[in-house]
């Protein structure tokens, strides 16, 4: 626990500094944009906070030098690999000039990296007819790959309103730790737990107030060491099912697949194209219809914090069974049946404005 502790005070200071001296390095760091179709705050915000998690970690990491080399060597070495992922966000934050399709490949050379330097590769996925691909190295390279650069991808998309990804990364990171714990993997138990006090760190200053955001560089590097803890848990013990890992991402896996297939087939636009339909979106538009044509900032940054709590109980469709049944493949692909069955009726309902009553918050109630 004195990792998680370590790496919640760094990432908590470090994460105060930005924010209290972003008069020095607004020019580059503060998000100005108040106007676009995926913007929902009102005033401008630094959008580095990225950079206190991957100091909160490598603190923390740095820690476990003296007791234990190898498990701080293992953390280290992951965070190295991680660092393409993390550093083509941080310059998409400070230029606005990395396009998407770049922030990609380096998340992919990423992951690319980690399967050469530290052999953490995709095995098996629990279908038995499928699982003796895995065990031609360029299939298994390819699909690892694409898996760890589609999960980071999809907790950036994710990442709309204050508290959403932090605390849906936060409630994967503990489930992995917990799996870990049980499994006795001390680089997965280690690296989670860290992260989860990184992560927390940040939270407190973004959520409810949004005094700073998470960023390209901090969600790509979320998501890829999310990706790979979880590939790692897999690859490394035969008890833990390939679907594991599916069902605890399954909230931003569903979220970036149901938006490419809302934007390529039913809108007929390019998926790249940000557009303002998201889940999350139509929560905050229609959901929290207490605060529409709220004018001041305080009603609409507390419109916007009210949004991530109708996600996080949507995540904990994914992240509680995963975490209770991890062993047992039949379990866990139905509960990510379920969750999309959730999903799409939870879309159509909000779309078609027949939500349910109870999940609508109105002036009377909202208050």
């Amino acid at each position: 626990m004195l990792s998680f502790a370590l790496g919640f005070l760094i990432s908590l200071l470090v994460t105060l500094l930005i924010v209290r001296y972003a008069h020095l390095h607004g020019k580059f760091s503060i998000d100005s944009d108040l106007a676009g179709v995926q913007k929902f705050h009102v005033r401008p915000v630094p959008r580095i906070g990225g950079v206190g998690i991957l100091i909160g970690l490598v603190g923390a990491a740095l820690q476990l030098f003296w007791p234990y080399p190898a498990v701080a060597s293992g953390i280290l070495a992951l965070v190295a690999c991680g660092i393409p992922a993390f550093a083509s966000g941080l310059i998409e934050d400070l230029t606005k000039r990395v396009s998407p399709s770049a922030r990609l490949l380096a998340t992919m050379a990423a992951a690319a990296l980690t399967y050469f330097a530290l052999h953490v590769a995709v095995v098996r996925i629990s279908v038995p007819p499928l699982d003796f691909l895995l065990s031609y190295a360029a299939i298994s390279f390819a699909v690892t790959v694409l898996a760890v650069a589609a999960l980071a991808n999809a907790v950036n998309i994710i990442d709309g309103f204050n508290g959403l990804a932090s605390m849906v990364a936060l409630m994967m990171f503990a489930s992995l730790a917990y799996v870990a714990f049980r499994l006795g993997d001390p680089i997965v138990l280690s690296a989670s737990l860290i992260m989860m006090g990184a992560v927390l760190g940040f939270f407190i200053w973004n959520f409810p107030a949004g005094l700073i955001f998470l960023g390209d560089g901090g969600a790509y590097f979320i998501g890829f060491m999310l990706a790979e803890l979880a590939i790692m848990l897999v690859m490394r013990h035969r008890e833990v099912s390939a679907w594991y890992p599916v069902l605890l991402f399954v909230y931003p896996i569903f979220e970036t697949c149901f938006s490419i297939y809302r934007k390529k087939f039913v809108r007929g636009m390019s998926p790249g194209i940000p557009d303002g339909v998201h889940l999350h979106m139509l929560v905050y538009k229609r959901l929290m219809r207490w605060a529409v044509g709220a004018k001041t900032a305080h009603e609409i940054t507390r419109r916007n914090s009210l949004t991530s709590p109708y996600l996080w109980l949507l995540c904990l469709i994914g992240v509680i069974p995963a975490t209770l049944f991890w062993q047992h493949t039949v379990h866990l692909f139905a509960f990510v049946v379920l969750f999309a069955l959730t999903y799409v009726w939870l879309y159509v309902s909000i779309v078609r404005f027949k939500s349910p009553r109870w999940l609508v918050v109105r002036k009377g109630n909202g208050k």
